[in-house]
């Protein structure tokens, strides 16, 4: 299959957008991390803790696999530019299992959010303020 400059630059969009969604929730975690209090050790926030690295860890992972994808596309078309097109072709294909990495990483790190939220939500129904209602 031989493609042309312009397929490898359709990607640009969509991963600058993954990259900037990457980017808001590492923000986001680094705030909530940012704000535990070093007073609160009880197993809920060792939980929380534990959570909360894992999920940093993933963003890591994503951000690194989606700047991999966007480095390999300009290698694509680099290689495209210079008639290396078989060579294009395969570095396009890498840039997009890069991507494709990026993205299941992406999903796994919404599920450990949403156990979080599981975490934090037990946190708040076994806190002491509740029990004496």
């Amino acid at each position: 299959m031989k493609i042309d400059i312009a397929t490898p630059a359709m990607l640009f969009p969509a991963i600058s957008l993954l990259l900037l969604a990457y980017t808001n929730r590492f923000l986001t975690l680094a705030t909530i991390i940012r704000n535990f209090s070093k007073e609160e050790r009880d197993d809920n926030t060792q939980a929380q803790i534990k959570n909360l690295r894992l999920r940093i860890q993933l963003i890591k992972r994503m951000q690194i696999a989606g700047v991999g994808s966007f480095f390999l596309c300009v290698v694509s078309m680099l290689a495209i530019y210079l008639t290396y097109q078989q060579i294009g072709n395969w570095v396009f294909a890498a840039s997009l299992v890069s991507l494709l990495y990026s993205l299941w990483m992406s999903v796994r790190e919404i599920l450990i959010s949403v156990e979080a939220l599981d975490v934090h939500l037990d946190g708040i129904k076994h806190s002491p303020s509740n029990e004496k209602k």
